[in-house]
This record gives structure tokens, sequence and C-alpha cells, in this order.
């Protein structure tokens, strides 16, 4: 594939009972002009139903999982898919359309084929903001700094992401990166290990269209702690590695 070919990028919405808002999601998502993949992570009837009638337009691609397996299976669903039909980019984007979608082009601008950058959204809030969400994030930026010695990511929570295609499934085929909430961090920071390129944008987020929070307070915090603690071993593992690629970059500076 030649270095200069123009990207072919979907827009990746994983999908888990946001029947309300994913109407207006993909509105917001259709300013873009590219296909949208939907993948119905095992939603009620209702959501199911506003799903299949979306499936209808030309634009839409539906992949429905039999059961729920969370985000994380979802988002990887959606990536097989959009590999197996040809999408090099796949733009995520989370369902409940509290992401503005007037901050989305910047994600697509510039992409070739070929082109290897993880674009991750950090987010600007509104006064719509939870503190307690917007204080307990920084928990996570922290180890995911202290687990990449680096500030090179600013938000790995972002439900905004843009995907090399089959450069992340490769890593996902490597590590697996977790099938719920972990894989929005776990990634990125192996991507950051492995050397790739990052590029953070902002996106105002407003919370949310329908108020749904699929956040499983101790599930997910448990898996979520056992992550970070599999990231810091690994990042003591790496160490001589990290710090060499620390002190090379403080060179050319």
């Amino acid at each position: 594939m030649p270095h200069d070919a123009p990207a072919r990028s979907c827009v990746l919405i994983p999908v888990y009972n946001h029947a309300a808002a994913i109407e207006r999601t993909c509105a917001g998502a259709r300013r873009l002009g590219v296909p949208l993949l939907l993948v119905d992570d095992g939603s009620d009837r209702e959501c199911a139903a506003v799903l299949d009638d979306l499936a209808n337009a030309e634009d839409v691609i539906l992949v429905r999982l039999p059961v729920n397996r969370g985000k994380g299976a979802a988002v990887k669903a959606g990536l097989r898919e959009a590999e197996r039909l040809g999408f090099t980019h796949a733009l995520q984007v989370d369902a409940d359309g509290q992401h503005a979608p007037e901050d989305f082009p910047p994600f697509l601008d510039e992409l070739s084929a070929t082109s290897r950058e993880l674009r991750i959204g950090y987010p600007r809030f509104d006064a719509s903001v939870p503190r307690h969400r917007f204080y307990a994030r920084y928990a996570t930026h922290l180890l995911v700094w202290l687990n990449t010695l680096s500030f090179e990511l600013r938000d790995t929570m972002c439900g905004v992401k843009l995907y090399p295609v089959s450069e992340v499934n490769r890593l996902v085929s490597r590590h697996g990166c977790g099938n719920r909430m972990q894989f929005d961090t776990e990634l990125p920071v192996r991507w950051l290990w492995d050397g790739l390129p990052v590029r953070n944008l902002p996106v105002r987020v407003h919370y949310p269209l329908d108020g749904v929070s699929h956040f499983a307070l101790w599930r997910d915090n448990a898996q979520l702690a056992v992550m970070h603690a599999r990231l810091f071993v690994g990042m003591l593992w790496r160490l001589p590695r990290l710090l060499a690629r620390r002190h090379s970059s403080r060179k050319q500076q």
C-alpha cells in the first residue's frame, strides 16, 4: 500500500442500552461523512430495535453480540469487523452523546492509510461533570504516568480515540487488554510501551444525554486495580528500555 494512500475510516460506536441517545450520537458522527460501525453489546429489546432501524441506512453497519461482554469486548469486535471490511482507521465514540461532534474532525485530519498514530481525546468538561468523577480520574492519570514514565498520555479514559485498525488488532492479539473498562487505559499504555506514536486532541464533554452509566462500582474497580498492578509489573520489567527512551528523548529536545 503506498505510503500516501488515503485512509479509509469509519466511526465505531459500542452500544449497550443507550436507546435514548444513540440516534443523536449517530447524527453528530455523520458530520464526518464516513460509515458508522455500531456494535450492539447485548442490548435490551428497546435499544436493539433502535439499532435495527438505524442499520437500515446505507452508511450504517451493525455488529451484534448475543450477550453483554463489556465495552472493551465490543470495541475489539468492532475493530475486527473494521479490518475485515478494509477500513484502515476507526474513530471510537461513546454511544451516550457526551462528546461534542464538532471536535471530531481533527481526529481524521491528514490521515494516510499507513498512519500509525493513536489519537486520543482529552476532555474539556463543562459544569455538568460530576465532581467526584472529575477528581477520581486523576488517580488513573497518576498510575498511567507512573506506568509509562511519561506524561505523553493526557487522559486514557476518554471515549474518543482514533485507532489504526490493523496495528491495534495485532497488539490486542498479543495482550488482550481486557473486555470491560480496562481496555480504554491498557491499550494506550501498551501502545506507548511499544514506542508507537500518540497525539492528544481536545474534546468537549457534557454529561450525558440519557444519564445511563454502565460502570459497576465493585466489579470494574476491582478489574481496574488488577490491571494497574499488572501494568506496574510490566513497567518494572521494561524499566531499562523506558528510561533509555526517556533519556534519548531529552537529548533530542
